[in-house]
C-alpha cells in the first residue's frame, strides 16, 4: 500500500486533521513495544498490529509483516485505524472493516 493510499483511507476513518504514524517492524522489535505496553502479555506471541491512541487528535499503529500472515498489510491498517476510532472486536468492526476493504478495493487475505 502506498502512502498516498494509507493517507486517503487514514483521512476517511479519521480525518484529515489526525495525526498519524505508521511503523512496520521486525518480530523482536515489535515483542519490544509490546513487552512496553503491556508488560503481562509479552513474550507470549507476536501482535500483528498495534494501535496507541496519543491524544485525541494523534496515535501510532505498529504493523509486524512477519507475524501478519495471512492478513494483508492494508486490512492491519484498516483494523488498526478502527481501534484508533475506538471501534472493539465484534461484529461493528467486522463490518466497518469489510466495508473500507471495499471501498478502498483492498483485499483482507493473500
Amino acid at each position: 500500500m502506498d502512502p498516498a493510499a494509507a493517507n486517503r483511507i487514514k483521512n476517511a476513518v479519521l480525518g484529515k486533521r489526525y495525526d498519524l504514524s505508521l511503523a512496520f517492524l521486525s518480530v523482536p522489535k515489535m515483542r519490544r513495544a509490546m513487552k512496553f505496553r503491556y508488560a503481562r502479555i509479552a513474550g507470549r506471541k507476536t501482535s500483528n498490529v498495534l494501535s496507541f491512541p496519543l491524544s485525541k487528535t494523534s496515535g501510532e499503529i505498529l504493523i509486524c509483516p512477519r507475524a501478519a500472515a495471512p492478513y494483508t498489510r492494508g486490512y492491519l491498517f484498516i483494523h488498526g485505524l478502527l481501534h484508533l476510532k475506538g471501534l472493539k472486536h465484534g461484529a461493528t468492526m467486522e463490518r466497518e472493516e469489510r466495508r473500507l476493504l471495499k471501498r478502498f478495493g483492498l483485499r483482507a487475505h493473500e
